[in-house]
């Protein structure tokens, strides 16, 4: 077997890259990216992956949640500190309620790219490609729009960059304070049942923290002021990835720092395929979804080549089965047990639940989203494992694109501020009440 390099897996079929319209307009966009800065850096990879390894063994929580796919319209200030808002408010009532340190890992700085079940969509009898993601063409339907653009990696690169630059700000200077958990309520969502729930809940934490310092405690500490706040994206265009793949000076080894945290589809993972190549080699945590179509075999084998060393808190299992997970979830568990395999159970909830409403938009309903989230905990207790964590498609903008929750949207609802160009996401409101309802079962 062929020795592993960044640049080995164009050895192997890369299935779901774009057709890009001019190849040295490519190599120019990934020539530029390979000399720009990385976007993180190893030794936060590291410290990631160590955290991933306590909850593999039930001692801490993975959180991880952001859009379906970024929109390089929306890399502003406010857009950003709003979806940070949701995940730092979720994370408090699961650390606080759940009694649980919360890994916190967002679906942001690079999720630019997106698969698709076809390379052509057509409408009227009109085909274009296939949108791909801002990172390869616009969801505008023309034949310019659709054009696979490589100088779009360039402009993701840097919108990915700038995005980086404000979550380390926010996170960093004081915006993430605990002392601040009162102004992380948005403000459609204050005045709703979840809002005045997770009022009370501030009210505790801010009491918790004024009897500290009555005793004398130091609150002023980094652990209390700021948080430690990571990335994540689907690894799908190969090349970018390539690009942003450096060998860290300290080690010696090979990390992929276009991300902390990188996931593979239920699209991209064949074990002689070129996604799975390249993921063997960088020492980044990585994600792989496991869909209703999965081979129990063929699990194994990604597995054994992908973490050969068995390395706690290297793999991530994001299970995403919708009204199927009592068919798969149990057997999976017990044949990963079996194997005496070391992985994070994470469960997507949103992917096996999209359907589309009778007006027409696609949508996914909230009460399914937590029916799956307590099957997933229940499987889990009941086969004697660890559920570690959850994946979720959410934003801190007031949309209206699944339905349910405590404002009951409806599907007439759906077209009053749905916004998204890929996969619904839950609004701030929604995420809140599943973070209460999760912080339960973590408790347990």
């Amino acid at each position: 077997m062929a020795p592993w390099s960044k640049s080995s897996w164009q050895n192997f079929e890369a299935l779901q890259q774009p057709k890009w319209a001019d190849e040295a307009e490519y190599q120019e966009a990934i020539g530029s990216i390979s000399k720009l800065p990385p976007l993180v850096f190893a030794g936060e990879i590291r410290n990631l992956k160590k955290d991933l390894a306590l909850a593999s063994e039930g001692k801490a929580f993975l959180l991880q949640g952001g859009d379906c796919s970024e929109d390089f319209h929306n890399c502003t200030a406010p857009v950003i500190r709003e979806s940070l808002k949701v995940i730092l408010q979720m994370a408090i009532v699961l650390s606080y309620a759940g009694g649980k340190p919360v890994i916190k890992v967002g679906r942001m700085a690079g999720q630019y790219a997106k698969p698709r079940s076809a390379d052509l969509e057509t409408i009227d009898g009109v085909s274009h490609p296939s949108y791909r993601g801002d990172m390869v063409n616009s969801p505008d339907f023309t034949a310019e729009a659709r054009r696979p653009d490589a100088g779009r990696m360039l402009q993701g690169y840097h919108l990915s960059a700038a995005t980086m630059n404000i979550l380390r700000a926010f996170t960093r200077g004081g915006y993430a304070s605990v002392q601040r958990v009162h102004s992380w309520n948005q403000e459609f969502v204050k005045s709703s049942p979840m809002g005045r729930h997770y009022d009370r809940l501030a009210k505790s934490i801010d009491q918790a923290l004024n009897f500290m310092k009555v005793v004398g405690i130091d609150t002023d500490i980094p652990q209390l002021n700021q948080a430690i706040f990571y990335t994540s994206h689907e690894a799908l265009l190969l090349g970018y990835e390539e690009a942003l793949t450096r060998q860290d000076s300290i080690t010696g080894g090979w990390y992929d720092c276009s991300a902390h945290m990188v996931w593979i589809g239920d699209r991209t993972r064949q074990l002689d395929g070129a996604h799975v190549e390249f993921l063997s080699g960088v020492l980044n945590p990585i994600g792989m979804k496991v869909g209703p179509k999965h081979d129990l075999d063929t699990i194994c084998r990604l597995l054994d080549k992908l973490n050969p060393e068995n390395e706690a808190g290297r793999i991530t299992l994001i299970t995403r089965f919708g009204e199927s997970i009592d068919k798969h979830l149990p057997g999976l568990i017990r044949r990963i047990k079996q194997e005496g395999y070391k992985v994070v159970w994470s469960c997507d909830p949103m992917h096996g639940n999209t359907y589309t409403a009778e007006t027409g938009y696609k949508t996914r309903n909230f009460n399914d989203i937590l029916q799956e989230i307590q099957c997933f905990f229940e499987m889990h207790w009941a086969e004697g494992s660890v559920p570690g964590g959850v994946h979720f498609e959410m934003t801190g903008q007031n949309v209206t694109e699944c339905t349910g929750g405590g404002r009951n949207i409806v599907a007439q609802n759906l077209t009053e501020n749905y916004l998204t160009n890929c996969d619904p996401r839950l609004n701030a409101e929604q995420s809140l009440e599943l973070a209460f309802q999760i912080s339960e079962m973590i408790r347990r």
